[in-house]
């Protein structure tokens, strides 16, 4: 499938190549790189050029389970043979691997590694591309394949470490195919890409833009009855699989195809009108939720529903659930799939013109009627009025007409918008569709927003305990789990099962590798001690629930803290809730239902009345909330 790269290495240079096994050639000639563990530590090192590499990174790498006490001894041997072979960088004669705060940060340039020549010409042929020269996109394009010689590091994969590294530079050259694929339909050259097509199709059986691309060329080609069996294959193994359809617009594609027959040339999926992507990165160890991420991606490929409200208490995953449904649903979006943070970093809520700029500034919509010394639509006019006009006044016309330019290009395009963590719904009413269109908007919140509507909701609840714990045993490796079964389990009850909680317990746990996991559990039982225990580097459990605490009404955080003792043993009844609260039924059903809307209590799924109902706050909101009240006595 994959032609021999060209190699533009200068005599007596070292070249390496990742995208297949890892090898290292000079003037022509292989090179040793020693034995196994050695050239995990060069693979890891070399899938992030240029970067530093922390020697925790390096040693999970290594000993994914049980490191020996001689790791570090053994990873400064390993370094040391790297030093060896890559020598210096050059005329000033620097050493190319060096050790610093960050960890050990190798240099090389991109005429010495196939993964850095392969950014660089993707780069310039999808930019040849959006200038219209499709004959030299589709050049450097090519150019940029022939590096590709199968699956990354294939000879390496059975390090978990090595094996994210590759998998993401597969999805890399993937992504890549897939531009040359189209780009070569829109050509006319649709042949030339169907074999290729075929044989990736095999190996990412779910990946629908490659299935697109694989049905338009073989389309191009007069092979129709084909074309139609590639998407039959596809709706099927989605139904067996994820109980889901195919997306509309490859539905569409289907029926175009179906009723025209061969002499018509089908859409290529849509790369005229597509503006990019602007998302995180997938998480890396997204676990659970099944039921919700189809539930999720069932809503965003339907034709009538185009806003959803991901809700739950503060560190239940509510982020990483939207953003994995965003990056699975890439082919149903071709104008883009777009994330945008309704939070300042210290956790204060940006004005929706703020958050309205920066969506006109990424999905490239035109702002009308600028004004001098407005800045992006934000509201604020430096040095008073603008053209004779109140500075207020001009902050109103312009947020209003860039208000009215995004309604319309949602109306005019299919693209889908992540707007996270959601303070309320004054943020974003404006920003949702007006009417029904091709843009879905996912919204996530800790509170329920219940004054948006119509939407469809998702409340998060905590992980089950098998979920939690194969999210535990992902960071800290299955065999570590396996030495004490029981002590992982009160590990992710003491975490309430909350994604967060358990994610820093790994992380912790990751680092503190002489830890038993039963002491670690003893700490974490322990209500004076667990929110202290709860931190990983700059990611804190505590802070995320000051967050949560701080989104509270007032009246609703003096409530939630005197529920908080109770609430804590399990649970709580309204009965139980009334005698915390001190007061009749009426007001306690309101003053609990007020933190259900909040996102600080959880309800019942299924219909039962308030005297029924068994209420929930999450175990660390719990002793955060006893913390504060302690504070204020």
């Amino acid at each position: 499938m994959i032609r021999p790269p060209a190699r533009p290495v200068p005599a007596g240079a070292v070249y390496f190549s990742l995208l297949g096994p890892l090898t290292a050639v000079r003037d022509g000639r292989p090179l040793p790189l020693g034995p196994r563990k050695q050239r995990i530590v060069l693979a890891t090192l070399l899938a992030r050029p240029n970067t530093p590499v922390s020697v925790d990174v390096l040693t999970d790498a290594v000993w994914p389970d049980d490191p020996p006490r001689t790791a570090r001894k053994n990873l400064q041997v390993y370094v040391s043979a790297a030093r060896t072979l890559l020598g210096s960088t050059g005329d000033d004669d620097r050493e190319r691997v060096v050790h610093g705060c960050g960890g050990y940060r190798l240099t090389i340039g991109e005429g010495e590694l196939d993964t850095l020549r392969f950014r660089s010409l993707a780069r310039a042929g999808r930019a040849a591309g959006e200038r219209g020269d499709l004959r030299a996109a589709a050049r450097l394009l090519r150019e940029a394949l022939d590096l590709w010689e199968g699956p990354p590091l294939n000879d390496l994969r059975d390090s978990t470490g090595v094996a994210e590294e590759a998998e993401r530079l597969e999805a890399r050259c993937l992504t890549v195919y897939e531009d040359w694929a189209e780009i070569e339909t829109e050509l006319g050259r649709g042949a030339a890409a169907v074999d290729g097509l075929r044989d990736l199709v095999d190996r990412h059986p779910l990946r629908e833009r490659l299935r697109v691309a694989w049905m338009n060329s073989l389309h191009q080609s007069g092979r129709q009855a084909e074309a139609l069996a590639v998407y039959d294959d596809y709706r099927q193994l989605l139904a067996r699989e994820l109980g889901l359809e195919p997306s509309p617009a490859m539905a569409a594609l289907y029926k175009v195809m179906l009723g025209r027959g061969r002499t018509h040339r089908p859409p290529t999926g849509g790369r005229e009108s597509a503006r990019g992507t602007a998302l995180p990165a997938a998480p890396r160890h997204f676990t659970g939720r099944r039921e919700e991420l189809r539930e999720l991606l069932g809503l965003l490929g339907a034709a009538d529903e185009r806003v959803a409200v991901v809700s739950g208490p503060a560190g239940s995953g509510k982020s990483a659930l939207a953003l994995r449904a965003a990056h699975l649903l890439g082919d149903s979006f071709p104008d883009g799939r777009f994330h945008v943070g309704v939070r300042r970093e210290d956790g204060s809520a940006r004005t929706p013109a703020e958050v309205l700029d920066e969506l006109a500034r990424l999905c490239g919509v035109r702002v009308p009627g600028s004004v001098p010394g407005v800045t992006g639509g934000s509201g604020g006019v430096p040095g008073g009025a603008a053209g004779g006009v109140p500075a207020v006044g001009v902050a109103v016309a312009v947020s209003q007409g860039a208000e009215d330019a995004w309604q319309e290009w949602l109306s005019l395009h299919r693209a889908l918008i992540v707007l996270d963590d959601v303070p309320d719904e004054a943020s974003v009413r404006g920003l949702l569709p007006r009417s029904s269109g091709p843009s879905s908007v996912v919204l996530t919140a800790r509170g329920q927003l219940p004054g948006l509507a119509p939407v469809h909701r998702i409340a998060l609840a905590a992980l089950a305990d098998a979920e939690a714990l194969e999210l535990l045993g992902k960071l800290i490796g299955p065999g570590r789990l396996r030495t004490d079964p029981a002590a992982a389990l009160r590990i992710v009850r003491a975490c309430g099962a909350l994604p967060l909680a358990v994610w820093v317990s790994g992380m912790r746990l990751a680092v503190l590798r002489h830890l038993p996991l039963a002491e670690f559990a003893d700490r974490l039982d322990d209500p004076s001690a667990a929110l202290d225990e709860l931190v990983a580097g700059d990611v804190s459990v505590r802070r995320r629930m000051a967050s949560g605490w701080q989104d509270l009404a007032a009246d609703d955080r003096r409530a939630l803290g005197r529920l908080a003792g109770p609430a804590q043993e399990g649970g709580i009844t309204l009965d139980g809730a009334m005698a915390a609260l001190e007061c009749g039924e009426r007001a306690a059903i309101r003053t609990v239902e007020s933190l259900i809307d909040a996102g600080a209590v959880t309800s019942p799924t299924g219909e039962v009345t308030a005297h029924a109902a068994f209420y929930e706050v999450p175990r660390l909101l719990c002793l955060y909330a006893r913390e504060r009240v302690g504070a204020a006595q």
